[in-house]
């Protein structure tokens, strides 16, 4: 919405007969929150934010500090289409989080990327991403997952309800004000894909937080279940969410470069040497759950080995090839993470790995075409090329070390991202599985 602002924004809801307007942010998980207002109480909100209890939030603040308030951002309104549309129509706004003095909160996912978007301004750059969200439907909530279709990767599968929700999803998104790019069944039965078109940082993780929401909310309006979890068909390839990644100087695509036949500039190669040196770091934020570690398995289209190529996609990074005179598109692409990080988290501490790899002139190991899963080991370690944690275990350990994802998410969210994912892996290592008793309880 342009040149938005409070009055303009209560005009809207007035106008459009809101009746209700819910307010999100999210917790440090990625999760959404919402506090739903009537229309009468927009202007005070729009100037004094809406109180709410931090303590009951995760990841937010102690029972001793508790009080936050939820302040909405006036560019963010937009009515939802699947809400009642006639007297009592549904608005949504996001919102900053913000302490009682009404300065920014440090446990705001939102506020951790603009604290790393303002590095990037302050050296110049403006941060673009294109994220490709893949996603199964299934025909309930329930286990074992119950799949719709035996289609792969771009089947057109006939008199299949998945084509009608992708349809249906995509117009609801531009009724939203987000632009999709492309949409189409992935590689695994019942798996979907819907690649958002390329915005700014803090556009894009709003917009993936809305994608999510509203991929779910048309799933249910048809009885069907949509699932992102990142691995829920053990015999079939993940859900992940590759992130095609740009830095801009004004118009101008800083990671381009006419000279260099693959176009590849020395600044962008610097971000990419900063992703590289810094990803075993910063997986527990791109790959937050325990389940995140089953899809980063060999043999299913998702990398494990930390190296980088032009055109093979078995890497965890690679730089697609863009068209003759298409400098704007020169980007790269981020393989590894999955759809259900928080995307606000996500952003930033790619970004921040990026920036450091640009400020001290990290030199990336060579890049290789072949796939890294085919070398020996001793052939990666002449190369350079390290291994992704394997278990939410060891991205722990690693994140907990990690100086630059302590700069990046703050002491704040770091400390309380690790104490919540030690509690979720001490949970799954006490878990008795049914694979353990299927194999051992006859045996032992």
């Amino acid at each position: 919405m342009e040149h938005a602002d409070a009055s303009y924004v209560v005009k809207q809801a007035k106008d459009h007969k809101v009746k209700f307007i819910r307010l999100w942010f999210t917790d440090i998980l990625g999760f959404l929150k919402s506090v739903a207002i009537v229309v009468d109480e927009l202007e005070d909100a729009l100037v004094d934010g809406v109180g709410f209890d931090g303590s009951s939030i995760e990841g937010f603040a102690r029972a001793d500090e508790s009080d936050m308030l939820a302040v909405p951002i006036p560019t963010s309104f937009q009515i939802l289409p699947w809400r009642p549309q006639s007297d009592h129509a549904v608005a949504r706004m996001f919102c900053e989080v913000r302490q009682p003095d009404g300065t920014p909160y440090e446990g705001d996912p939102r506020f951790v990327l603009q604290r790393a978007l303002k590095r990037a301004h302050d050296m110049g750059f403006t941060f673009y991403v294109g994220p490709e969200l893949e996603f199964f439907y299934f025909k309930e909530d329930q286990p074992p997952p119950k799949v719709l279709d035996r289609g792969g990767y771009f089947d057109l599968t006939p008199l299949d309800i998945a084509s009608d929700l992708r349809r249906d999803t995509i117009m609801t998104l531009e009724q939203v004000g987000i632009d999709v790019e492309y949409s189409h069944h992935e590689g695994a039965p019942s798996q979907h894909e819907i690649d958002l078109r390329y915005a700014d940082a803090l556009t894009m993780a709003d917009s993936i937080m809305t994608t999510r929401l509203v991929v779910k909310e048309i799933a249910g309006k048809h009885g069907i279940y949509a699932s992102f979890m990142p691995k829920p068909l053990a015999a079939f390839n993940g859900s992940g969410m590759h992130i095609h990644m740009s830095l801009f100087r004004g118009d101008s695509n800083a990671f381009f470069d006419p000279g260099n036949p693959e176009h590849l500039s020395a600044t962008g190669e610097q971000f990419v040497a900063g992703i590289l040196r810094h990803a075993a770091e910063f997986t527990l934020v791109t790959n937050q759950w325990v389940n995140s570690y089953k899809r980063l398995k060999p043999g299913f289209e998702a990398p494990t080995q930390i190296a980088w190529a032009y055109r093979n996609r078995s890497h965890i990074l690679r730089v697609p090839a863009i068209k003759p005179g298409r400098s704007e598109s020169m980007r790269i692409e981020l393989r590894s993470p999955d759809v259900a990080c928080n995307p606000y988290l996500a952003f930033a501490v790619l970004l921040h790995a990026g920036l450091e790899g640009i400020e001290r002139q990290y030199k990336a190991v060579p890049p290789t075409e072949s796939s890294p899963e085919q070398l020996s080991d001793s052939t990666r370690r002449r190369k350079g090329i390290k291994q992704l944690p394997d278990t939410l275990n060891e991205a722990i350990r690693l994140a907990e070390k990690s100086e630059i994802v302590r700069r990046a998410l703050g002491p704040h969210i770091h400390g309380k991202l690790i104490e919540n994912k030690r509690m979720e892996w001490r949970k799954f290592a006490e878990h008795v599985t049914d694979y353990e008793l299927d194999r051992y309880l006859p045996l032992l």
